[in-house]
């Protein structure tokens, strides 16, 4: 949850920037428009305070958008998905032309290393593929719309960001690219400004839909935490006409937008990353737990532990030696305790497959179980050790906080099993029609 907020107010400032740039081309608003409205912020208290307001007057906008209704929030989502798509492809094709192929000599400098410590930075671009799974209840035909909906908009998005990637890489020296807006000044500097003000919009646009999806699935999470009893029960009302969860969604909105409008989010945003790694590994394990058979027996017995208890040892051996061979890769230590983590992670998964038996659920699930979710626990942690230390402080700390609401509040209001008749219901006949 703390992702999605830190997330949203970060992303919302940035959008307020580049809606400042685009109204600051009209030579009305040029050099008119103070910092406190967009740009940045007035920051106060030595920086700790940054008073941005237009941020959280786009995220108030977002937020009556989503609590009008799905149908609503979807239809401004396809035209923003559509125009952010549109501008990425002509900026590839154009960008294509300019491309200078020794630029990409040498193609890894900095070597492998590097690239992963990077791919846990930019991890937190793939965070919203999980968006779709939380739509689950408002989708017509749940058992197939959802699966090709999550690997399509992978597959697309990766191809894009690969695209766009090699273009901005060979068009400059990866060393003379900008950090505030490298795309813009990419093709500025090739005597291309018309595509700079495209890429400007562009932006907006993929701002905009980042945002309104973000926004989208944090209320659907707290629904969902509302119905479990997790969260107090305001959070589960469920409008009777517009079928959205309101409250929900009008707290999430404000929680961004104070955090949005008066705080410096830059610093705050290390943590992201951290958060979506781990609540994917979460996700994988409770994949493999809630398709064992029998949580009180195995198809060996044991007279040490119970089946149960075997399985979430194992579990927790895959993740900590995925973290194990992150740090000896990090520190660059000796490949052979590399090997032995890596055997020990085979070993803890290869019980996992003879020692436990599991369910077929009906519908669509998670295939390769429990190959595909071990192997995600592992990588995730794997990653998640590249992190900076800073990150992983700051996850402690929440995870306490977060620890200590569900020890006061969350395990004595908790329903178990209560999910069971609302979870992919089918779309009313109206909205089908």
């Amino acid at each position: 949850m703390i992702d999605y907020h830190i997330g949203a107010a970060s992303i919302a400032r940035s959008l307020a920037s580049y809606v400042v740039t685009i109204l600051e081309m009209f030579p009305v608003f040029k050099d008119n428009i103070p910092s406190w409205i967009g740009h940045g912020g007035e920051e106060f208290f030595g920086g700790t305070l940054s008073i941005n307001l237009l941020a959280p007057f786009l995220l108030a906008l977002l937020t009556v958008i989503l609590c009008l209704g799905v149908g609503e929030s979807s239809i401004v989502n396809s035209f923003m998905t559509v125009l952010k798509v549109i501008i990425v492809i002509i900026v590839i094709f154009v960008g294509a032309f300019e491309v200078d192929v020794s630029n990409w000599s040498p193609f890894a400098p900095h070597g492998v290393k590097e690239i992963l410590t990077g791919a846990t930075i930019v991890f937190f671009a793939y965070v919203g593929f999980d968006a779709v799974a939380n739509s689950a209840e408002e989708s017509r035909r749940p058992q197939r719309d959802l699966p090709l909906a999550i690997i399509g908009s992978l597959l697309i998005c990766i191809a894009l960001y690969i695209g766009v990637c090699l273009v901005i890489t060979g068009m400059v020296p990866y060393y003379l690219l900008g950090e505030d807006a490298p795309l813009a000044e990419a093709f500025s500097s090739k005597g291309l400004k018309f595509v700079s003000i495209l890429i400007s919009i562009g932006a907006v646009a993929g701002l905009t839909t980042t945002l309104l999806v973000g926004l989208y699935v944090q209320s659907r999470l707290y629904l969902g935490l509302g119905r479990d009893g997790l969260l107090p029960s305001l959070f589960s009302k469920v409008h009777p006409t517009r079928h959205t969860p309101i409250h929900s969604q009008v707290w999430v909105g404000i929680v961004a937008g104070v955090l949005g409008g008066l705080f410096n989010v830059h610093m705050l945003s290390h943590i992201l990353s951290v958060g979506a790694l781990t609540g994917y590994s979460v996700v994988s394990a409770c994949v493999l737990a809630l398709r064992w058979k029998d949580k009180t027996v195995s198809q060996f017995s044991s007279r040490w532990t119970s089946a149960w208890r075997e399985g979430v040892l194992c579990i927790v051996t895959v993740a900590c030696c995925g973290f194990a061979v992150g740090i000896f890769y990090r520190f660059s230590a000796s490949y052979f305790f590399l090997v032995v983590a890596v055997v020990i992670a085979i070993l803890a998964t290869t019980a996992l497959c003879c020692r436990q038996a599991y369910t077929d659920p009906p519908g669509f699930s998670c295939p390769g179980v429990p190959i595909v979710p071990a192997v995600c626990v592992f990588f995730n942690m794997f990653l998640f050790a590249q992190l900076h230390h800073e990150a992983w402080v700051r996850f402690v700390v929440l995870s306490i906080i977060m620890v200590g609401i569900y020890a006061f509040y969350g395990q004595y209001h908790a329903k178990p099993g209560s999910d069971e008749s609302i979870i992919y219901q089918r779309a009313p006949s109206e909205a089908t029609r």
